[in-house]
């Protein structure tokens, strides 16, 4: 049987861009780049689990908003389930502890990165929302 793993994503906008992270050599889909989160941990809300992987994962602390989209991608052994929010910075410097690379880019820029297969639904969907 096929593992689902269900994980969340960040969609941080500032000043009309979005961070967008590289992810590390070692982890899966390495070199891709990503909206920031991670997995679900049993019992954890998605807001709960991505309030948890920004502090993790980025040293920040966010407030989670609205649900964008969820998208599934089959790695063969396991299926993605990823369900990305809107986030805003509440506190903390963004320092990267997993990722190797991160931007601040503009609506125009998001197809001249290389992202996950699993965040391509939310980068479509920021292209038609952003201006």
């Amino acid at each position: 049987m096929t593992k689902r793993i269900e994980v969340v994503g960040a969609v941080l906008v500032e000043d009309g861009r979005v961070f967008a992270a590289k992810r590390g050599p070692g982890k899966s889909m390495a070199g891709y780049w990503e909206f920031p989160g991670g997995k679900i941990e049993p019992g954890e809300t998605p807001q709960a689990a991505l309030a948890r992987e920004l502090r993790e994962e980025l040293g920040i602390d966010v407030i989670v908003g609205p649900f964008l989209v969820s998208a599934t991608h089959d790695l063969g052994t396991s299926v993605i389930e990823l369900s990305t929010y809107m986030c805003q910075i509440s506190s903390g410097n963004l320092t990267l502890t997993e990722h190797i690379q991160s931007r601040w880019i503009t609506r125009s820029e998001l197809n001249m990165l290389d992202w996950a297969p699993a965040d391509l639904p939310t980068v479509e969907l920021l292209k038609e929302r952003l201006s």
